[in-house]
């Protein structure tokens, strides 16, 4: 679901606009009460970083709220990539690594807690091998994420013991997250081909495709009663587009530069686009009212950064930018009680590569 490293490859190779007079709460005012808020960005009340180096990301809150699990290659965790995390919702971390809840092996992604709050889903290529696979940042001058075939989703407790294995189709199977109803769980999975969205019960039965377009379907979040999708999707359009999307998805490549976000019910009908903005439209997530959705964009720039988070009506009215950074913010999450937002941010890493997580209370 997320290649976060080189997305700040990219980010630290171009300038981009609006990167002028932006500066922390305590650069701005002294007066201001939390020095890791922009002065524009009014819907967090305070803000508390979580981690503090390398590469932190894909926070999923616990049903209860009270835990967050997360993904990191933190290289002073002496992580060579992405592992998975567990913690409690009040915790910070910085030389001291939380409890590391993946097997070490391989590399992971998306895990998502089960609603028992005891398991866990995610995504590990460890049945593939024990090494890090490779991970590609461009391909002929062409900036590039690996989809990588050995990528199967697993059900693990929270001392990282697999109890599960949810998916066996050869090919790639990652970026699951279940429904606030606590009955399905919704994954990327290239079975038939291409990248397209599926739903399946907690035990992995009664597997249902959902989109069958062109293009891909991922990083797919439920809306809050369940009865909606939303996700991001390239969905190549002109002869050159499906082309060059199907001679890398031969490779086991996707070129993640423009995709926009797209909604549907959690069956997969009324299916529709929801934004029109180009560049890149992505990690989406919904509003604790339903009503609207929270993501990550890089339309406003000029030459591929920054991202800031936005924020739209499911009609596609009414949008709104609520970050204010000037690199990198993406990965919103809201609790399931809807006070608080988990996301990813390059805000305070003393202008390296970082990417920590950051809690924010929410207000609207």
């Amino acid at each position: 679901m997320k290649f976060i490293s080189a997305f700040l490859f990219v980010a630290l190779a171009f300038s981009c606009k609006d990167n002028t007079n932006k500066t922390p709460q305590n650069q701005a005012n002294s007066d201001q009460k939390d020095s890791l808020i922009f002065p524009e960005e009014v819907h967090f009340k305070s803000i508390r970083q979580v981690t503090f180096g390398g590469d932190n990301a894909e926070a999923y809150w616990s049903f209860d709220d009270q835990k967050l699990i997360f993904q990191s290659n933190n290289p002073a965790w002496g992580l060579g990539c992405d592992q998975l995390f567990i913690m409690n919702q009040n915790e910070s971390f910085d030389s001291i690594a939380p409890p590391m809840v993946s097997t070490g092996l391989g590399r992971t992604t998306c895990a998502y807690f089960l609603p028992d709050n005891k398991h866990f889903v995610y995504g590990s290529t460890h049945l593939g091998g024990k090494e890090c696979p490779d991970a590609p940042l461009r391909r002929e001058g062409k900036y590039v994420w690996p989809i990588y075939e050995s990528y199967d989703i697993f059900v693990a407790d929270l001392q990282g013991n697999i109890t599960g294995q949810l998916t066996t189709e050869p090919g790639y199977d990652a970026e699951a997250t279940v429904s606030p109803k606590g009955d399905k769980i919704v994954f990327t999975s290239m079975r038939t081909g291409d990248l397209e969205l599926f739903t399946m019960n907690l035990d992995g039965s009664d597997v249902k495709q959902i989109t069958n377009e062109l293009g891909y379907d991922g990083g797919a979040f439920f809306s809050p009663d369940g009865t909606q999708l939303i996700f991001r999707s390239s969905r190549p359009k002109t002869n050159e587009e499906i082309k060059e999307y199907k001679d890398l998805l031969k490779e086991g490549l996707v070129q993640p530069t423009n995709m926009e976000l797209y909604i549907c019910n959690a069956d997969g009908s009324n299916l529709r686009q929801l934004t029109n903005l180009g560049n890149a439209n992505w990690s989406p997530f919904f509003h604790p009212s339903g009503k609207k959705i929270l993501f990550s964009s890089n339309f406003e720039a000029e030459r591929g950064f920054p991202f800031n988070l936005y924020m739209i009506d499911l009609d596609g009215k009414n949008l709104e930018r609520v970050t204010h950074g000037l690199t990198f913010d993406a990965f919103p999450v809201f609790s399931n009680d809807g006070k608080k937002l988990v996301f990813s941010s390059n805000r305070n890493n003393g202008g390296g590569r970082d990417t920590n997580l950051f809690i924010a209370e929410w207000q609207d």
